[in-house]
């Protein structure tokens, strides 16, 4: 992370960022509580590197995937401290369930200091995806990419009793502390979200939708690249 820190802020800095060619491609993956978008990044990321060396261009592109990064870049950039950062987005920040619960005990009302780091959230992702060959997790990257030409939008949600159960697989909550958080997650990223594309998502806002709960991530991925090859957003390689 320090050195994808300091490269994106020494490219940002030196405006080299700034492209004559069509911004992307970018990968967007959006996700309800208890779906493993990580693991499907981080496959994705190595199958498409693959791909980009493999091609005839022997374009040799390094994708990478980003999530949480996004904040730490954020507050790099406003020299502020990250823990402020992370308070705007209580509930990836927060670990315990009565941290989670006390973070959503009211309707989230974002300020101005929100609203700045927001905003500076906001342009990290879009300088990544207009940078391109990037997989981007979470953040409302759907949205704030959903005009770049080169851009693939995918959404993994499951039924909310499987996510219930997963959770209570992979942490120490009971059946009702496990439902309780995967609601309040599920509710402060909708808000999120709702609050940067001024009105609320549906189906229509994706280009893929997966059932987490029925589908190997081999299954998702194998599926993600064989549409970016049909969208020409990746090359087919010869013989493949």
């Amino acid at each position: 992370m320090k050195n994808f820190l300091s490269n994106y802020l020494e490219t940002l800095s030196s405006g080299a960022k700034q492209k004559e060619t069509i911004p992307g491609p970018v990968i967007t993956i959006s996700r309800d509580c208890g779906c493993s978008a990580k693991r499907i990044a981080t496959k994705l990321s190595k199958i498409l590197t693959g791909y980009s060396y493999l091609s005839e261009t022997k374009t040799d592109v390094e994708w990478k995937w980003v999530s949480k990064d996004v904040i730490e870049l954020a507050a790099a950039e406003l020299e502020m401290d990250l823990g402020k950062v992370l308070n705007v987005f209580h509930g990836e920040a927060k670990t315990s369930l009565h941290e989670v619960t006390t973070a959503f005990s009211v309707e989230k009302v974002y300020d101005a200091d929100d609203q700045q780091v927001i905003d500076t959230v906001k342009k990290v992702i879009r300088n990544l995806a207009e940078e391109g060959h990037y997989i981007i997790v979470g953040r409302a990257a759907s949205v704030i990419a959903a005009d770049i030409p080169q851009h693939l939008s995918i959404k993994l949600q499951a039924p909310l009793e499987w996510r219930i159960n997963r959770i209570m697989q992979i942490s120490n909550m009971s059946w009702a502390e496990a439902q309780q958080y995967v609601l309040e997650i599920d509710r402060q990223r909708n808000l999120f979200v709702e609050h940067v594309a001024g009105r609320k998502l549906d189906n229509n806002d994706f280009d893929l939708i997966f059932n987490y709960s029925t589908l190997q991530d081999d299954y998702i991925v194998d599926a993600i690249v064989n549409v970016l090859k049909n969208k020409k957003i990746i090359l087919n390689i010869e013989g493949d």
